[in-house]
C-alpha cells in the first residue's frame, strides 16, 4: 500500500549542552520577556533557543547549499 505521508523521521530529542557569554544570556532573557509581552505566553530562553537556531539555519541559503553538497558528496563516497 502507498500512503501520501512518508514515514515520519526520528523525532527523539538530542540533549546538547550550551554555554553562552553573559551578554548573550542577557539578550536571550530580554527576548523571552519581549516574547511574553508579544504573545502573552511565558517561555524560558532555553525553550526558545532551538526555535531560534532552526529559524536561523532555515534562512541561511549558503548553509543550505553547502549542506546539500556535503550530503551529496558523502553519498557518492559510499
Amino acid at each position: 500500500m502507498t500512503l501520501r505521508l512518508d514515514r515520519l523521521p526520528d523525532r527523539t530529542p538530542v540533549r546538547m549542552s550550551l554555554s553562552v557569554d553573559p551578554d548573550l544570556a542577557s539578550a536571550l532573557s530580554d527576548y523571552a520577556e519581549i516574547y511574553l509581552q508579544t504573545y502573552g505566553a511565558e517561555e524560558k530562553p532555553e525553550a526558545l533557543i532551538p526555535a531560534m537556531i532552526e529559524s536561523f539555519l532555515a534562512s541561511d541559503a549558503g548553509f543550505k547549499r553547502a549542506r546539500r553538497a556535503l550530503h551529496s558528496n558523502a553519498s557518492k563516497e559510499t
